[in-house]
């Protein structure tokens, strides 16, 4: 997901392949201590708390179902812990492979009109105090749900990355449209990182991953395009959309989009619509989608064996429609539903379940109950 496109290009050919359920092998239960130690690059790492099931011992050998993901602090032969690694604040996360995105390196114009953009969008806010009226700050709010519920979680997310849902083009335009809106990049460019990230979840292809730090996965990535494109190729993943017209057209307009509706809003109130409509609105719909990336792949509690770093974090689905039930979400990536408990609110869902209980969504998917029990960890 970059906030600024490149230059358009022709659609490729790319035939899209759904997202796959995620994959359980069975497993016999490994006769190793449980803190046996693996050789590393000249380090050793224990098997900690995180993701303890997916390793198990076979002909002598400790095998993982998915990958290793680091639960501990890895530590030398002396037993002490490394000194070039670090673990995140409060978190059994450790960063592996620390990354300094913003120095050191040639950045491109990409890189820094996307810089550019979400510098601006923060020094914006500054004037919120002093244009402060209950009539922004409501317009603020509304701009907030359509944004982030409407445009971002049920339209970017689901809908168009996963395909949990089908809607009626008309309405999935409109919905995606709400999501240009949040400025953070054009639906091609957000849906084909999103894909991506699932497909490489905390490796080293991972486009943001705390592996390499907590401000990289949250937010500095995104000024980093040619390492990505050097993970992970030129997008290839998104042909089912790069075949419509109207994502196309908003790829080649993008930048238009979102001017047309500041200078809708500065029509409506003056620059106090635009400090709260704009600049506050839009970083607070940034910070909370890139807290998914960050918080949910480091705080927070694991109830499925997904193999990776991603967790429920109840703070994080209020703030963002239920995207905090992020563990949840990457057992079961096709699921339109992420709250799968009663007490796990989750706005999105109950936007989608209001669609289809009036014919406006069809084909919802849910995790089976079978695969639910593959997945479930033991000590959840």
């Amino acid at each position: 997901m970059a906030l600024l496109s490149p230059p358009p290009s022709k659609p490729k050919p790319y035939p899209f392949s759904p997202l796959t359920q995620a994959v359980h092998r069975p497993a016999t239960r490994s006769t190793l201590p449980a803190q046996q130690k693996l050789s590393l690059n000249s380090f050793t790492l224990r098997i900690g708390a995180v993701n303890k099931r997916d390793c198990y011992g076979l002909e002598g050998k400790v095998r993982c179902t998915r990958r290793l993901i680091p639960a501990a602090m890895p530590v030398s032969e002396n037993g002490r812990e490394s000194s070039n690694f670090k673990r995140i604040l409060l978190s059994d996360v450790v960063v592996t492979r620390p990354r300094n995105v913003l120095w050191g390196r040639k950045w491109n114009s990409l890189d820094m009109g996307s810089a550019a953009v979400v510098v601006s969008m923060h020094l914006l806010c500054l004037f919120a105090p002093f244009t402060f009226n209950w009539a922004a700050v409501g317009i603020a709010f509304g701009l907030y749900v359509v944004t982030g519920l409407l445009g971002i979680t049920l339209s970017f997310h689901r809908n168009l990355s996963h395909r949990s849902f089908k809607l009626p083009k008309w309405l999935e335009y409109f919905f995606a449209y709400c999501g240009v809106q949040a400025v953070q990049g054009n639906p091609i460019d957000w849906v084909s990182t999103h894909r991506y990230h699932h497909q490489f979840c905390d490796s080293e292809k991972d486009p943001h991953s705390p592996i390499e730090g907590f401000w990289v996965s949250h937010m500095s990535w995104m000024f980093d395009t040619n390492t990505i494109t050097e993970r992970t190729g030129k997008p290839n993943n998104v042909g089912d959309l790069e075949k419509q017209r109207f994502y196309q057209f908003v790829r080649d307009t993008y930048i238009v989009h979102p001017v047309a509706l500041a200078a809708l809003l500065y029509a409506m109130g003056g620059f106090p619509y635009i400090v709260w409509g704009m600049g506050v609105r839009i970083v607070w719909v940034y910070h909370i989608t890139w807290l998914v990336n960050s918080a949910c792949h480091v705080w927070g509690k694991q109830a499925w064996n997904t193999g990776d770093l991603s967790r429920n974090n109840w703070w994080v689905a209020l703030l963002a429609f239920g995207e905090g039930w992020h563990n949840n979400h990457h057992a079961f990536e096709y699921s339109a539903r992420h709250g799968l408990e009663w007490w796990q609110l989750d706005m999105t869902w109950y936007v989608v379940r209001f669609l289809q209980a009036v014919g406006l969504a069809t084909d919802v998917k849910l995790p089976t109950d079978t695969h639910k029990q593959r997945l479930a960890l033991a000590d959840s």
